[in-house]
């Protein structure tokens, strides 16, 4: 975790949001993915763009640290 993102179980339930705000990862990861621009969720949520950069890299860590497992292939 970094200094831009903090989990405090009495901030939205325990989930990750950006330091000294309301607003959890999800929601920022959510509106780039749905095709808001980094300038437009800065406005929306009165984040930084450093903060909207700190929550793309709180996921990739948490994807990085990730165990995968391959799915066995059907046969036909």
């Amino acid at each position: 975790m970094n200094d831009r993102i903090v989990i405090e179980p009495e901030i939205q339930h325990g989930k990750p949001v950006i330091r000294g705000t309301r607003v959890p990862i999800t929601r920022v990861l959510g509106g780039l993915a749905g095709g808001m621009t980094i300038g437009e969720i800065v406005r929306e949520y009165e984040i930084t763009k450093d903060d909207v950069l700190a929550a793309l890299n709180y996921a990739a860590d948490l994807i990085e640290t990730e165990s995968y497992y391959p799915l066995p292939v059907p046969t036909a």
